[in-house]
């Protein structure tokens, strides 16, 4: 594997939407494999006579404070209105009206409208918005919050225009976009069961929403909990920002993110984090790294059968313990009761490696990775504490 290609081994899930391509080709080009199951689908609401009656109302009488909370949801309230005939009245309104602004994207689509924001947090939070709103006071003031998406139970931010009128504010609600899972809810699934069985080595989110409906959809299909302990403990979660990694914090699921909340900046962490993350085992006086997908043996990638994946995750799992029969049989895929099934996947797990001495047999017991020396010591003061 070369300086070039970092990602090479390693399984990476996307559940981008928009600009997924481009994201796809910027892992590959590292040399990852990658799986893509978009998350949510966008809904413009372009057409919708509630965002035009509210955009004439705020034409007619500009609020004093306007909230752009996502760039992609201001965008497309630029561009409705643009439909509509009144761009430029609208630009005007909240030229006149002083512009915060959530984060860099919702800060980017502010000035491309040629308008400037007066203030953006540095969290990319809306609780942090909140704050410093109702830290100046907003009793009797009109404010604007444009909408984004859906609040769902894995979204834990308050409502924020509730709070502001709880505080005295006279808000006025822009419903730019609502999202929705996908009507084709097959690439999620796989998505979800890779995932749970370790199949990826990351699975990356641009969106809180997207969090959102592939925890709801894993809860859906009764595998919530196997996905979060894997989660947790064997697939990295890499987000674009705060605000994404926000529904999985709550979660207590650890979470990664480049400094910069930029498609290409996200690309760069994964290729930073997962060979920094790689586990690596010196056994049978070979080096082997267990990838979502793949072993790598001595810097070279081996694609193993689905059977064979299994057993190396699992003997992978408890390096240098001995790892019973019935155990490695109920992690073949079918299962099934008859244990000679472990023995013919050792068999081929073995010729696959390339490195048949790595796996071992324990006589009457079961089988093991056959760590070396320093590694074996490592383990057992490990079983011991």
């Amino acid at each position: 594997m070369s300086d070039g290609t970092p990602l090479c081994g390693f399984t990476v899930g996307i559940t981008a939407s928009r600009r997924a391509e481009e994201f796809a080709t910027l892992l590959t080009r590292r040399g990852a494999t990658v799986v893509h199951a978009p998350a949510i689908r966008i809904i413009p609401l372009a057409d919708d006579t509630e965002l035009e009656r509210v955009t004439r109302q705020i034409i007619d009488s500009p609020p004093e404070i306007v909230v752009a909370t996502t760039g992609i949801g201001f965008r497309g309230w630029m561009e409705a209105a643009e439909g509509w005939g009144e761009a430029e009245e609208l630009g005007r309104a909240l030229a006149a009206s002083r512009l915060l602004a959530r984060g860099p994207k919702a800060k980017g689509a502010i000035r491309a409208a040629d308008l400037r924001e007066e203030w953006s947090p540095a969290s990319e939070s809306s609780a942090e918005v909140l704050d410093h709103l109702l830290g100046e006071g907003v009793e009797g003031k009109r404010i604007a919050v444009q909408l984004h998406g859906a609040t769902t139970e894995w979204e834990p931010i308050a409502d924020f225009c509730e709070v502001l009128r709880c505080a005295g504010a006279d808000v006025i609600a822009v419903p730019v976009y609502r999202w929705t899972p996908l009507e084709d809810q097959a690439p999620m699934d796989r998505m979800i069961d890779l995932i749970a069985s370790g199949g990826l080595d990351a699975v990356s989110f641009t969106s809180a929403p997207a969090v959102a409906s592939l925890l709801t959809r894993a809860k859906e299909t009764g595998l919530i909990e196997v996905v979060l302990h894997s989660l947790r403990h064997r697939v990295l979660a890499v987000c674009v920002g705060p605000v994404t990694a926000g529904p999985l914090r709550e979660l207590e699921v650890p979470t990664t993110m480049p400094e910069r909340s930029r498609l290409g900046a996200l690309a760069r962490h994964i290729a930073d984090e997962l060979p920094r993350r790689a586990n690596k085992i010196q056994t049978a006086g070979h080096e082997l790294s267990i990838r979502g997908g793949c072993v790598v043996v001595d810097g070279e990638v081996r694609q193993l059968p689905p059977a064979a994946m299994s057993l190396m995750r699992t003997l992978g799992a408890r390096p240098g313990r001995v790892v019973p029969r019935e155990e490695l049989l109920a992690a073949l895929p079918g299962g099934g009761g008859d244990t000679h099934a472990v023995e013919t996947a050792v068999a081929r797990l073995r010729a696959s490696l390339g490195a048949p001495k790595v796996v071992q047999t324990v006589v009457k017991r079961g089988y093991r990775l056959a760590l070396d020396p320093v590694d074996c010591v490592d383990a057992r003061e490990e079983e011991l504490r």
